[in-house]
């Protein structure tokens, strides 16, 4: 079910999943019309094997998830990975998340989910994107209404992380942390896993903003280092890791933590709803950016559960949306509004500390393989997409 209102001459609809896409101006007597139809929860069902979205009455519209392929047994069930490419995952069969991604619609087999172009015929077809400038003092241009993100921590807003994944190079820009005057390693790798092979692939994998710690004489930052469970991961290099909440997950079981993300967000029904519009209330993002040296100075042994807090955190608060390279300033992402929070400060880390992480991610009950590896950087949002409601607060 939808139901809308009027904005900057436009008509803002809220369809049958947790988020939101614009449509163009209708007159007054269609938009009643539409408006009689429904105006009803709907709720991702985990019930339901291809997550359909139950309706109490009014339209009967459905969010569908894809349904994987593979028994998830001993052989493998494929789904729709970070980076877009069919990733596998392996012993999945009592996975209660699987699948639970959204994909589909207001029509069965209508790919609703799928990216779109930001601008069509002058009219923005998604709300507000990530990742945006954090820099202080910075807001975005998107109205963003009421839409306010999570200013507590997650924790305290009831969300638990259900993945933590990796890009190479920063998604978001803070200037003077990381920013296009950042340096690193003169060549960068990302190793490509699949079932059958290794293989290294530079050309797919976009690299974003880069700190301002490199230094090229100072061994620290040079120095190979042997890693033994993340893939393709270089000392020097700057990556922007990311923690996806919900309070849809499966928080505080053996299924919390899930690749792709998305199937750990949606995982549990009854909690993620239009009516009221809560997703950037139940989902939101930690990210921090870190430089990777072979300094065990640098050491920190928990970071599958969230970054590192320390005093005084300057941390950039505001809605958005999904990342990665399939998006753009023209390919748009409806996965949105969500809540992002994202630490202004860049850090180094050790390497020790990042294979320790995906050390631990390949002993999660869940298949993690394929976030081993840094995902490519989505460009930074243009100001015109990113949202006018960002908080500055400890």
């Amino acid at each position: 079910s939808f139901y809308g209102f009027r904005r900057n001459n436009l008509v803002t609809f809220h369809f049958s999943s947790p988020f939101i896409i614009m449509a163009t101006t209708m007159t007054t007597t269609m938009m009643l019309m539409l408006l009689a139809l429904s105006s009803h929860l709907l709720s991702v069902s985990a019930e339901e094997p291809k997550a359909a979205v139950s309706v109490e009455e009014g339209l009967g519209i459905d969010v569908m998830a894809a349904p994987p392929s593979g028994d998830g047994g001993d052989a493998v069930i494929e789904e729709e990975g970070e980076d877009g490419n069919m990733i596998t995952l392996v012993g999945q069969k009592d996975n209660p998340c699987v699948g639970k991604k959204p994909l589909h619609g207001p029509e069965e087999g209508d790919e609703y989910f799928k990216n779109v172009q930001c601008i069509e015929a002058g009219v923005k077809q998604a709300l507000e994107q990530a990742g945006a400038n954090v820099t202080k003092g910075y807001n975005g241009e998107f109205d963003a209404g009421d839409r306010v993100p999570i200013v507590t921590s997650y924790k305290e807003a009831g969300l638990c992380p259900v993945n933590v994944h990796w890009h190479l190079g920063a998604e978001h820009l803070s200037v003077g942390q990381f920013d296009e005057n950042g340096t690193g390693p003169t060549t960068t790798r990302r190793r490509r896993r699949s079932r059958s092979m290794l293989a290294y692939d530079d050309e797919n994998v976009r690299l974003g903003f880069q700190c301002n710690y490199y230094n090229a004489t100072d061994e620290k930052f040079t120095k190979p280092f042997d890693w033994k469970h993340c893939e393709g991961m270089q000392v020097g290099q700057t990556y922007e890791v990311h923690w996806p909440h919900s309070a849809a997950g499966m928080c505080g079981t053996e299924w919390q933590m899930q690749t792709p993300f998305y199937d750990g967000v949606f995982c549990k029904s009854g909690i993620i709803s239009l009516d009221p519009l809560n997703t950037f209330q139940k989902i939101g993002v930690q990210a921090q950016v870190y430089t990777i040296v072979n300094d065990e100075t640098y050491y920190n042994d928990n970071l599958l559960n969230g970054w590192i807090e320390y005093p005084d955190m300057d941390v950039a608060k505001y809605t958005g949306s999904t990342t990665g390279t399939t998006r753009s300033n023209e390919i748009c992402s409806r996965f949105t509004p969500i809540t992002w929070q994202v630490d202004r400060k860049c850090h180094m880390v050790s390497a020790s500390s990042m294979d320790k992480l995906c050390e631990e991610m390949k002993a999660q009950k869940a298949d993690m393989s394929d976030d081993l590896h840094a995902h490519g950087a989505r460009e930074l949002v243009a100001d015109q997409f990113a949202a006018d409601n960002h908080q500055r607060l400890h």
